[in-house]
Parts: C-alpha cells; structure tokens; sequence
C-alpha cells in the first residue's frame, strides 16, 4: 500500500486528491508544521534527506517531487489521468505539468516572502503581483476553449495546477475576474474525489 507523508497545508493535498481520483488504497503520516515558522518539522528528514513533502513511498519505493509522483501514478495505473492520444493533448498535458512548479510557483512564493517582510517587503509586492497577473492572463486565456488544462478531461496536469491556482486565491488576486481559471476551481472542488482527499487530508487553508 502506498504511504503518503502528508504535511498539513502543503502541496501533498493534491497527491492525496489523485490517489482518490484513482481509487488507489493508501494510508497517511501527518505532519504539522512549526506555527512559528510554518516550516516542516524535522522528522521529514528521517523520510527524505530534504526534509520535503509530499513524499510517498509504495512498498519501500521512495518518491519526492509532486510532479514525479504525478507520473508515476500515471505510469502505475496504465496511463489513467495521462495524456490522451491526440498531439495537441500531449503537448499541453506535458507542458502545464511542469508550469506549474517552474512558471507559476516561483511568484507565488516570492510574494509570500514579501508578505512576511511587512512594510519593507511592500516596494516589491506591486510588481510582483503585476508579472503575477500576467500569468493569470494567459491561463484564462488558455481554459477559454477547453474545460481542463489539457483537453476535455481531468489530467495530471490538473493535480499539479491545482496547488498554485487555489494559492493564488489567497495571496495573488486571483478573483472571479479570471472567469475561466475561477470556473476550472468551482469544476476540481466539485469533483466528489476532491472532497473525499479534503476530509482525508484534514485542514487545507486553500480549498
């Protein structure tokens, strides 16, 4: 059985969220992080020399980074949530899996960091959410002519996306403005695999 090493309000949610997506049986370590620093705590390091999250590990097989897990579930179950056949599919399929960790996260965390730093991080934060509103441009643009991220049915590509769109809610300005991203996050929060993983995971700060 496959065990998730869970952090509570962490990107480890969207693994859960697939496992149930795939009807994969698994079970869960939790972990809270320090509410002074909201860092990790220390006993991530005994599961991964990084100390990160999410990790799972199927039957001794230890496996970091959420987009390598993304795709090795894929690959275990056969393709299930993969790409499709057609071109264009797999095109965009590969792509928004790794956007959402190389593209998409790397604002979002500065703008936490800024946020951290108060006043002093202020100067910063307006640019930042400009470069940011971008990006929630081009995704809007991208979910105007399909309803998932990589055609007409839910992907890994969705699993991945999912973490930095429902962040950006709290902390980039993602609103109903962005129709087609909001209505992608009202379509994944509906899915009854999504609400199962939500009350498996426990609190998730960002549903």
């Amino acid at each position: 059985m496959i065990t998730v090493h869970h952090l509570e309000n962490s990107r480890s949610q969207r693994i859960l969220w697939m496992l149930e997506e795939l009807q994969l049986p698994y079970r869960i370590e939790r972990y809270a992080r320090d509410p002074k620093s909201m860092l990790a705590p220390p006993e991530l390091r005994r599961v991964h020399p990084l100390g990160k999250s999410p990790v799972i590990d199927d039957d001794g097989l230890v496996i970091a980074e959420s987009g390598a897990i993304v795709e090795y579930l894929v690959e275990k179950t056969g393709g299930r949530l993969g790409p499709t056949d057609d071109r264009c599919g797999k095109l965009n399929y590969r792509m928004f899996l790794h956007y959402a960790e190389g593209s998409l996260m790397p604002p979002l965390l500065a703008l936490l960091v800024v946020r951290r730093l108060g006043l002093l991080g202020l100067p910063a934060r307006k640019p930042l959410l400009k470069m940011f509103g971008r990006h929630l441009d081009y995704l809007d643009a991208e979910l105007s002519g399909r309803p998932f991220f990589a055609g007409n049915e839910l992907t890994g590509a969705d699993i991945m996306m999912s973490f930095p769109l429902e962040a950006a809610k709290e902390r980039a300005g993602l609103t109903e403005e962005h129709r087609h991203v909001w209505g992608w996050l009202g379509r994944i929060h509906a899915r009854p695999a999504y609400q199962r993983a939500l009350k498996a995971g426990g609190p998730y700060a960002f549903a």
